[in-house]
């Protein structure tokens, strides 16, 4: 009963694991095309050229607006020391003294017309005029004084109505703009900003082209490192069962111990061959995820690793430099530049172009010019045309225009230049292919030599007419063989890959 209950115990821990979830880290299995989504979708650079288009788009539609018309708002808040004066100070004191001025003046004409006349004459005089005797006497006295103050009162309310306070100035416009002729400025900058979408949409594609070469050519990296760690694995086996052969023989006497050391040689390089083939898979699969945007920690499986054979496109190398001249993003963007650059020079030869343009608006002031300086806010229209005619400005647009031209005449050469380049890449390209497809073809038949000559080798050594070294001999041949067929495959994939990217045909 001890015993059972012991068996029990130690059997407990195992029944209730059988019912404990299993979790095994899952892996996703990626194709090419599905990388290249990935890739597109996750990379930063792509962002980047997305936003860029969108900017350039931006641009576009604030170009359009300057054939538009424009209004703006304009107040302003003025305080000055002195106020504006309608009168100068000799017209003031002249007002402010014009009763006593008069009065004296009076008095002196009187005096003068009556001087040397007897009293008989200056009152038939008077009475000519409606005036009794005595007024002569208040008109030199007390009338006189009466007049002097109501005229000093009537200049003085004079003075005071031309008053004007207009240290605290206030103003303010609403003003319309619209642009008739720019000398061609205004279509210039909008085909700059046409142009310029153009060249963001090209920097575009250039970058989605360079983000699939990319992610192609660290795909293929991958699976070119899974096919080699399967072939040093499988090289690794075939030196572990001779080394286990031959120290067998060893215990026999019919093999030497420097036979098993050459063997164990072998087969520690063979070990540490995989193991750098095993270190530099981990890190193209970190790569690999970087470049689609997976965590570099990620499990991924890669369609193509466990294909025995990999499926090499048929692909005529035609070095057809037309097609790349049509396709290149990177000669199209430099197309750009030089159209960018022509535009230039027309805004530039705008300077020297008389410019016409229409005005409208209203406009209020306080105080009110239009009303006497009162301090309430006045307005009113006004419509106009400003024309400008540049006359003179020491040839400054003249030589901004050479200037602009040079550097047409710069972008054009550099444009040329990237062409040239891109013929004789596209022809480089094509030659790799046809190169690729023939190594190929040459690998595959060194592969079955290889693989028959392993095999008599192996016959040989069991029938024991065939020593260990020439053994390692077959299989170091066959594991070359191999190993040139994985690199062959992949140099074809590659290969077509550069030829479409130089060709401007990757998609």
């Amino acid at each position: 009963m001890t015993m059972v209950k012991g068996r029990i115990r130690r059997a407990l821990p195992f029944y209730l694991l059988a019912f404990l979830p299993i979790t095994v880290p899952a892996q996703q299995l990626l194709t090419l095309d599905s990388c290249r989504a990935m890739a597109l979708r996750n990379n930063k650079q792509m962002g980047v050229a997305k936003v860029k288009q969108e900017v350039a788009a931006n641009m576009r539609k604030s170009a359009r607006t300057k054939y538009l018309p424009h209004v703006s708002a304009l107040g302003t808040y003025q305080y000055t020391s002195r106020e504006i004066s309608l009168l100068s100070d000799d017209h003031k004191n002249v007002l402010n003294n014009l009763g006593s001025v008069t009065a004296a003046d009076v008095q002196g004409k009187l005096q003068d017309m009556t001087a040397g006349l007897p009293m008989e004459q200056i009152g038939s005089l008077l009475g000519g005029m409606g005036l009794p005797l005595e007024s002569l006497h208040q008109l030199s006295a007390q009338g006189l004084q009466n007049l002097a103050g109501k005229l000093n009162g009537m200049g003085a309310s004079i003075v005071d109505a031309l008053h004007t306070d207009t240290r605290n100035l206030f103003a303010g416009a609403v003003m319309v703009t619209q642009p008739v002729f720019m000398g061609g400025s205004i279509v210039a900058l909008n085909k700059m900003a046409d142009i310029y979408e153009d060249m963001q949409d090209h920097s575009a594609d250039a970058r989605r082209q360079a983000t699939l070469y990319q992610t192609d050519k660290v795909y293929w990296q991958v699976v070119s490192l899974k096919h080699k760690q399967r072939l040093a694995q499988s090289y690794l086996d075939l030196l572990k069962k001779l080394s286990a052969d031959v120290h067998k023989m060893i215990d026999e006497g019919v093999a030497t111990r420097s036979d098993g050391l050459s063997v164990d040689v072998k087969l520690n390089e063979a070990e540490m061959t995989l193991t750098r083939v095993n270190d530099g898979l981990v890190l193209s699969r970190m790569l690999l995820c970087q470049t689609i945007g997976l965590p570099v920690s990620e499990k991924v499986v890669l369609a193509d690793e466990d294909a025995d054979n990999l499926a090499v496109e048929e692909l005529t190398p035609q070095p057809d430099v037309e097609t790349a001249v049509d396709n290149r993003p990177e000669l199209k963007m430099l197309d750009d530049g030089v159209r960018l650059t022509k535009q230039l020079t027309n805004v530039l030869k705008a300077g020297n172009m008389p410019m016409v343009a229409l005005t409208g608006g209203y406009m209020v002031t306080n105080p009110n010019l239009l009303n006497s300086f009162e301090r309430k806010l006045g307005g009113m229209w006004n419509v106009g045309v400003i024309v400008r005619v540049p006359i003179w400005n020491w040839g400054d647009v003249m030589y901004k225009v050479r200037a602009s031209k040079g550097a047409t005449a710069i972008a054009t050469l550099e444009r040329d230049e990237v062409r040239e380049k891109i013929e004789l890449q596209v022809n480089q390209n094509a030659f790799r292919v046809d190169e690729a497809g023939k190594k190929l073809a040459m690998a595959k038949a060194s592969i079955a030599r290889a693989e028959e000559n392993l095999r008599t080798a192996d016959l040989g050594f069991r029938e024991g007419v065939i020593t260990p070294t020439t053994v390692m001999e077959a299989q170091t041949a066959w594991l070359q063989a191999q190993s040139q067929k994985i690199d062959a495959e992949i140099d074809v994939k590659l290969s077509q890959i550069d030829l479409k990217k130089s060709l401007g045909t990757l998609e």
